[in-house]
């Protein structure tokens, strides 16, 4: 499932940049640009990896300059083309796009040399039937991802469940996602089969960051968001709220300042003690 297509981004990371095999129907491109090579490690920018506090939290994902694939893992993974660009493919919803989307697309990218990644993106039909509501329509879930330095390519209405006839068409040499089985209706592991065929790279998941969990804090703390905007000067018909909610509203955001206003004066007489 996920977020998290693009469209103009870096070949990979060779010394130097090497045009992809042509794939009919790729939905947004861009051309290749310079290696990983030349690029600072770390987030867009080569922010990120030189804050402390983002090290402290997060290792840096290093490019892998070898070709050596994992050999610890339960099914086998086909050595790489050495000839060209190796050819990754991403899927996901990419709903709300965040830090553990664009850092399994990081790692996506910098487990190879040389590496041309693509990322599908499922459409709104698919998702909300399979999947349930998304925050961000389909065209916004593309969009934003579009803006993600790692992705060379998006490809739009991608399948829920990859398919060999997708494979082929886009002649992808690995499906890469967190190798933690991933359920459908119809099977206990979607990946399964492009394991068998030796096709599947694993990246690490991201732990502490989800858009579910995003969502949920908007839900836990949905009055304080509601007071917030109507503060911003939107109406409460915009948020889809009736009279008596808006004069809560006003009446917890008077009883917030009186609290706020007894804590400062509170804080001025032990000074002043």
């Amino acid at each position: 499932m996920s977020a998290n297509g693009e469209s103009s981004r870096r070949a990979g990371g060779g010394a130097q940049a090497v045009s992809p095999p042509s794939s009919p129907k790729l939905t947004v491109s861009r051309p290749p640009s310079p290696g990983l090579s030349a690029m600072d490690p770390g987030s867009p920018m080569g922010l990120g990896d030189g804050d402390p506090n983002i090290m402290d939290t997060f290792k840096p994902i290093e490019t892998n300059m070898s070709y050596d694939v994992p050999t610890d893992k339960p099914y086998k993974i086909n050595p790489p083309p050495l000839d060209r660009p190796v050819r990754l493919y991403c899927d996901g919803i990419y709903d709300l796009v965040h830090y553990g989307h664009m850092r399994a697309l990081e790692q996506a990218k910098k487990s190879l040399p040389n590496v041309y990644l693509m990322v599908g993106m499922c459409n709104d039909l698919d998702t909300h039937t399979r999947k349930g509501k998304t925050v961000l329509t389909e065209g916004e879930r593309y969009e934003s991802m579009r803006h993600c330095r790692w992705v060379d390519e998006i490809i739009t209405d991608a399948p829920w469940i990859v398919t060999q006839e997708f494979l082929d068409e886009h002649e992808i040499d690995y499906v890469c996602h967190d190798d933690i089985p991933y359920a459908s209706a119809d099977c206990d592991d979607v990946y399964a089969f492009v394991k068998a065929q030796g096709r599947f790279l694993p990246t690490q998941r991201t732990d502490g960051v989800s858009t579910s969990d995003l969502i949920t804090r908007i839900v836990r703390d949905y009055d304080k968001y509601l007071r917030r905007n109507l503060e911003r000067g939107m109406s409460p018909k915009e948020l889809n709220i009736s009279f008596l909610k808006e004069q809560e509203l006003n009446l917890q955001k008077h009883v917030s300042e009186i609290r706020e206003q007894i804590k400062k004066n509170i804080r001025g007489t032990r000074e002043d003690l």
